[in-house]
């Protein structure tokens, strides 16, 4: 898989209310990876107007901060 960017997440923008991080992409849209994406280990923020792709580099400790700060809540989804 092959990346635009890596961007560290202190430089991404957390919305609190969506429960996302977000990035400037170069279409001037913005890269977007949810907390709970990234709580499951996933580390690729896409850009929902272009093919483009960033690694989001990060440590697990920080996600859980942020996690209990905003007062994430597992949501159960049934098929």
């Amino acid at each position: 898989m092959s990346f635009y960017d890596q961007v560290e997440i202190e430089d991404m923008i957390f919305d609190s209310d969506l429960q996302i991080y977000t990035y400037p992409c170069p279409c001037g849209d913005k890269f977007q990876i949810s907390l709970l994406d990234l709580l499951d280990g996933s580390d690729v923020a896409v850009c929902p107007s272009c093919s483009l792709m960033i690694q989001v580099i990060f440590e697990p400790e920080d996600l859980e901060n942020v996690a209990t700060e905003s007062n994430l809540q597992p949501v159960a989804i049934s098929a």
